[in-house]
């Protein structure tokens, strides 16, 4: 599975950088437009931008979960051994898991709702932001699933390093 993984993992490093290299021509045509007067306005150029910088936040939340590099907060005790650190991440993994498969829920619904819709300026699909949703859901699961592995062998290895301080 964690070959998988990796290759999803990969596809959503390449997907953020091709956006983000996207993302500058918009960008780009909107700031010599402001500055350059034989350069036309266009007003497509603004939703476009929107959408990368969307998918880009989606696809960083997503990687940054796989990474555990996503922002959390220190709600817990700060475990001493190794077992303890585990049940930590236990628990604040399956809460991200609780959250995920809400955003694959409420995710799908959002989604159904961009397939009747359009932007107003572009006439772009709304579906091609609204998916962002249940996809970082779907992904996040996958992602946490193999957090959550890691942290039951935590436990079960960490069990008998109960002395071993985790801190430092």
């Amino acid at each position: 599975m964690t070959r998988v993984l990796d290759h999803i993992d990969r596809a959503l490093r390449i997907a953020i950088t091709a956006l983000i290299a996207l993302l500058i021509v918009p960008v780009t045509l909107q700031i010599l437009a402001r500055y350059i007067d034989f350069v036309p306005r266009y007003i497509w150029t603004e939703e476009v931008a929107r959408f990368c910088f969307v998918w880009i936040i989606m696809l960083g939340a997503m990687i940054a979960v796989r990474d555990d590099s996503h922002f959390d907060v220190d709600v817990l005790p700060h475990p001493r051994t190794a077992a303890g650190e585990g049940w930590a991440r236990l628990v604040v993994h399956l809460i991200m898991f609780a959250l995920a498969l809400c955003f694959i829920w409420y995710g799908k619904q959002f989604a159904d709702e961009g397939l009747l819709q359009s932007s107003e300026i572009a006439d772009l699909p709304m579906i091609a932001i609204y998916a962002a949703w249940p996809l970082a859901g779907v992904v996040w699961t996958l992602f946490l699933i193999e957090k959550l592995a890691t942290d039951i062998r935590k436990i079960r290895g960490g069990g008998a390093q109960e002395d071993t301080d985790v801190a430092g």
